[in-house]
This record gives C-alpha cells, structure tokens and sequence, in this order.
C-alpha cells in the first residue's frame, strides 16, 4: 500500500485537487480508490441551490457513503467520526444525494443543498466505505461561500453623480448577468457588475440590482425615504414618521420634517410624531437630512387618516321631531362590519345597524352619541356626537340679567317666543 499523495491542479480559475490513495501495485494510478472534486471553490447567492460534485472510484462494493462538513463536528457524538449532512437540524429538507443509487464502484457523486443560508458557507467533503477501506475525513474537500447582491454606492463623500455597482462578497461561480432595475422596473441588463450610467443624487429614486436567473433574489433598493408607523391611519391615533436611510450616516446628520403645501418645518429629528391625529393632517409629508455633503430630500409618504364620523339628519334638531344618526367612514368596509350604538354615561347599547333613528325626540334624549364597528380585523369608535335639543316654549318668559361695568348697568331681555315654528330672539339694551 503506498502513501497517500495529493495533487492540486489550476485550470481556467478552478481547482481541481486529485486525491490518490490505497493503491494495490508499485505503480501509482493503478488499481487505485481516488476522489476527485470539479470545483474547489463555489460562490453563490443566499436563496438559491448549489449542487457539489464530486467523482470517486472504488475498488470494492461500496457499503456507505456521505456527504458531511468538518464545520459541524461539534454536533457529532464522536467528534472524530464524520455524520450524514441529511441527518444535521440545520439542513433538514434542504439536502439530498440525487444519484446515490448509481454509485456503488464509481462515478458522479452530487450534493444538492436547497434554500441556502449565509450560515451554510463551509467546506463540504465525501467519504465512502468498502468492505476493508475508508476515505480519509481529512483530506481537502469544496467550500462553499453564501452570498447577497448588494448595490455599492460610490463615492461615499457628497457628489451630485454617483457610480452603482452590484457587489458580492466573492466572486459567483460561473458567468454571471446582471439586471439592474429603477423604481421596481428593470432598465439594464450586462455581464459587468457596474451600472453604465451615473445617477443623480436627488434621491427621487430607487435602485436595486439582481443576477439573471436568480432574479426573486433583489438586492436591497438605495434610497432615502419615510418608514409611517402605523402603516394604516385611523383618526385619534399616535402616529410616527421615521427618515431612513439605506445606509447609516456619518458626521451628525440634521433631520427637518416638512408638511407639503406648508412652507414652515413641522418638527426636527429622525422621527417625527402626531398625537391623536386627525383627518385634517392627511397630507404629504417628507424628511430634509443635511450634514457636511450636502441635503438630500426624502421621497414623499402620504398619511390617509380614515376616520369613523356620525352623521346627524337633520342638522339642527327641535323637540318632537324624527332624528337619524348615521355612521360613516372615510373608506368601504369589507367583511360585514357590525355596527353598535351607544350613548354615552348609559353602559348598555341603544341600538345596531350602520343607521340609529329616534323618533319624537325629546329633552332627556340630549347627550353625546357614539358607534363601535366591528369586524374580523378590528374594532373602531367614532367620534362622540352631541344632540342639544332646542325647546319652543308656548308661553313667552323674561329673563333679566344685571351686570356691572364700569359703573354702568345693562339689562338684557330675552323673549323665546313660539310663533307657527319660528324662534325669535329680542335683545332690549337699558341704561
């Protein structure tokens, strides 16, 4: 038997380590068990699948064989004893041997690994076993390295045009194409990582990039915008607008918010917040960051503040007459919302129904009113509506009032008179 002996070869940027050993005659290659890996190296996207390759020969019937990484040998029950990478947690699902079956004696040997995860990059190596030999553990395998697509701004510093390129963290395994896309649509496609153009920076717009055929697989957009929490507004919230960048900022930025159409600033700092918002503040609202560079404008986000209202029929409302409330939003609703009426220092409901009418209103019926809609992702009160009911008096009554000021006394007569409906209202002035 002679010593193992390694053999690493360089062809068209790929390393290809030939692996001899267990040899039966003086002559080495001859009636030999060898492992040979295609790819040395393997670069590839977060997301995506990788299938590693490898060939093998064997002089005896092969009685096991599998796939494992020297990364995981903490997990193993013997550490000097390589484990199956389909029986590790962290790969459960996502590893399979696809032409197992094929290779008792020799030939191709895959591992395809799915749904790849940063935490995936290693060193992958193949062992198999005969009746009276075993592959070495620790002879040279492929390593695999995850990796994103992320958009490279350059210069750092302050420029009115900027440079885009496309950047992984090591170069990607075969010949990649790279699509670029601006505001969600695609606008370039090339084998250069680099955008052809120069962009401006008025951040009015959004840059990603991606590689072809792996086009789900978006790097993050470049921008400057606002982040509104809550996404969905509804009146009598707090709400937070927050200025974001897509990447941190240096040299103590300086954050003003502006309201459009409003010429003066609305407020300072990275967020900005609006206590019991109501309808009136729907608008477009932007962030300005300045620091040493220069500014830069945020895009807009514009804050719809939906409101639920009680609408009163009619406006004014005079005892004995036949009132309605109705309830209202600033958007249809969807899933058959449920309408509740209350009044309000009276716990139980007064009614249910988008509308509530009382008929021959009268005084004890004045208070704030209000309804509660419900449906299968919330529940929201309107605003309390207050119902003062004028009363007609059939008599005519006199009510004095004395005040005194700066010497002098005024006198105030009020005369409610009812006269076929009509109200009427005297004022008498005295010295």
């Amino acid at each position: 038997v002679c010593d193992s002996l390694t053999l690493l070869l360089t062809l068209n940027n790929y390393d290809i380590v030939l692996l001899l050993c267990h040899c039966f005659s003086g002559v080495q290659g001859q009636d030999c068990s060898r492992v040979i890996y295609n790819q040395r190296r393997i670069c590839v996207l977060k997301g995506s699948s990788v299938n590693i390759f490898c060939t093998f020969v064997a002089n005896y019937y092969v009685t096991s064989s599998l796939w494992f990484s020297p990364k995981l040998s903490g997990r193993w029950r013997d550490k000097l004893i390589p484990e199956d990478l389909t029986t590790d947690p962290g790969y459960a699902g996502r590893v399979e041997y696809p032409d197992q079956e094929s290779s008792r004696y020799r030939g191709p040997f895959t591992l395809r690994i799915t749904d790849l995860r940063e935490e995936d990059s290693a060193e992958y190596r193949f062992t198999f076993k005969t009746y009276n030999f075993e592959w070495g553990h620790s002879l040279p395998g492929t390593t695999l390295t995850v990796t994103v697509v992320q958009v490279d701004v350059s210069p750092k510093e302050w420029s009115e045009s900027k440079k885009l390129t496309c950047r992984t963290t090591c170069p990607l395994t075969g010949n990649p194409t790279y699509i670029w896309y601006k505001n969600g649509q695609q606008i370039d496609e090339s084998s250069s990582p680099q955008y052809k153009d120069s962009v401006y920076s008025n951040y009015e717009d959004s840059y990603s990039c991606s590689v072809k055929g792996h086009e789900d697989l978006h790097s993050p957009t470049v921008y400057l915008q606002v982040k509104l929490s809550p996404a969905t507004v509804t009146e009598g919230q707090n709400v937070t607008l927050t200025c974001i960048t897509s990447c941190p900022l240096t040299d103590n930025p300086t954050y003003i918010w502006y309201k459009k159409t409003v010429t003066s600033p609305k407020a300072s700092g990275q967020s900005y917040s609006i206590t019991n918002i109501r309808s009136e503040d729907s608008r477009e609202y932007y962030c300005e960051i300045e620091n040493k560079y220069g500014r830069h404008k945020s895009t807009t986000v514009f804050i719809d503040v939906q409101y639920v209202q009680v609408k009163l029929t009619p406006a004014t409302v005079t005892e004995g007459q036949n009132v309605t409330l109705t309830c209202i939003t600033s958007c249809p609703l969807t899933d058959n919302p449920t309408y509740i009426w209350y009044k309000k220092t009276v716990t139980s409901p007064k009614a249910s129904g988008q509308s509530y009418s009382i008929t021959n209103i009268r005084s004890v019926d004045s208070g704030e009113y209000y309804c509660d809609i419900q449906n299968e992702i919330a529940s929201r009160n309107s605003t309390a509506l207050i119902i003062f009911i004028y009363m007609f008096l059939k008599t005519c009554t006199k009510m004095t009032y004395s005040i005194s000021k700066y010497f002098k006394t005024l006198h105030f007569v009020h005369l409610f008179m009812d006269l076929n409906s009509v109200y009427q209202d005297h004022l008498v002035e005295h010295k």
